[in-house]
């Protein structure tokens, strides 16, 4: 698995020029910052204010607990001693139902109710499918001379294994059973997001009310700004044709609010090009090749899970379904990057863009 670069970088932490603690003598509270690398196989980072150094550390160090133990859960690819996850379910299709924690029943649950409210885009048991672009895009990325598409036929045959309807959970055993030898899960379209929603609830219980959560560039907001200054928090969307490596490079747009989820798809991660075109991962599962309706797709909803099955969602759909689905899920809001570089977004999203809509911080 490769390490996913950040794709959405959080404005409020980029003007403070660095990583580390940021205080105003008239003002209790103080900006402290905490990044680790590895779950989800990014980099996450939490901004926030707190009295104490030691009290935002404490949540910090929190976080990360809850997101290394929620990686583990999650993993299609690797064991863990004593641990079921979604490695073991995939091996067992087939097989046995495998009994696992309650964050694997929730996810899947949540996966397959969002799957059919939104008409089936996206789809957690396509596995078979991803696997093989999974395999291809290696192959691509080690000999780029010998790179090349799948094809058509090994797909069809791929995807005569994704019946999510045979993916059968047993809530009263706790158990998760792929009825099909060949079939797998792939949850890498909402696992990220849906680990940062569990984390950052869990933070607030304990008394987090001002931070933002990045876990590789899926954005959740929890509290407001407490350097007695703004009232929103600053989110830039990445350019799809920028360097988030560079602290310079600018946004496409900045997003202000608060209370949110803010979550971006596009062709720009886990790519690999074949003929010098370039071929990412996100997978139309009607055509069961990458879809080429964007650039990038922004997905804002409160709930993290939702912002990311939906960027992902609404990365695959015709622009009229997709900005039709947008408006049809309370509270959802989004904007999409076009191949030629324009922008559209819903009357929400347009309203909290500071291009765009001329939104600020106040």
């Amino acid at each position: 698995m490769k390490r996913i670069i950040v794709f959405l970088l959080v404005v409020a932490l980029i003007l403070s020029g660095c990583l580390g603690k940021t205080s105003n003598k008239n003002n209790p509270y103080s900006k402290y910052s905490y990044e680790f690398i590895g779950s989800f196989d990014t980099v996450i980072q939490f901004v926030g204010y707190a009295e104490r150094e030691e009290q935002f550390d404490g949540f910090a160090k929190q976080g990360q607990a809850r997101f290394e133990d929620l990686h583990k859960l999650y993993d299609k690819y690797n064991d863990y001693p004593g641990l079921n996850n979604i490695k073991t379910i995939n091996d067992n299709a087939g097989l046995k139902p495998v009994e696992v924690r309650q964050e694997i029943i929730d996810l899947i649950l949540f996966a397959k109710e969002w799957h059919q409210k939104t008409g089936g885009v996206v789809n957690i048991a396509l596995g078979p499918v991803l696997s093989i672009w999974h395999d291809y895009r290696e192959q691509g990325l080690s000999n780029p001379e010998q790179a090349k598409l799948p094809g058509l036929e090994e797909l069809k045959a791929a995807n005569a294994l994704t019946n999510l309807n045979k993916v059968i959970v047993d809530q009263a055993k706790k158990t998760v059973f792929l009825k099909e030898s060949g079939m797998s899960l792939d949850i890498g379209a909402v696992a990220k997001g849906y680990a940062t929603e569990i984390v950052a609830q869990e933070l607030a219980k304990s008394g987090v009310n001002s931070m933002v959560i990045s876990s590789g560039g899926n954005v959740k907001l929890i509290g407001k700004p407490l350097d007695g200054l703004r009232n929103k928090w600053g989110i830039g969307i990445q350019d799809p044709n920028g360097n988030p490596l560079k602290a310079d490079d600018p946004p496409l747009d900045t997003v202000f609010t608060i209370e949110q989820s803010i979550v971006s798809s596009g062709d720009y991660q886990r790519n690999y090009k074949v003929n010098g075109v370039l071929v990412h991962h996100l997978i139309d599962p009607k055509t069961l090749f990458p879809a080429t309706h964007y650039r990038a797709v922004t997905a804002m909803v409160q709930d993290s899970g939702l912002a990311d099955f939906m960027s992902t969602t609404l990365f695959l759909l015709p622009f009229e379904e997709s900005k039709a689905m947008a408006e049809k899920i309370d509270g959802l809001e989004a904007v999409w990057v076009f191949p030629d570089g324009h922008l559209e977004a819903t009357e929400g999203m347009k309203k909290a863009l500071k291009n765009m809509g001329g939104a600020t911080s106040k």
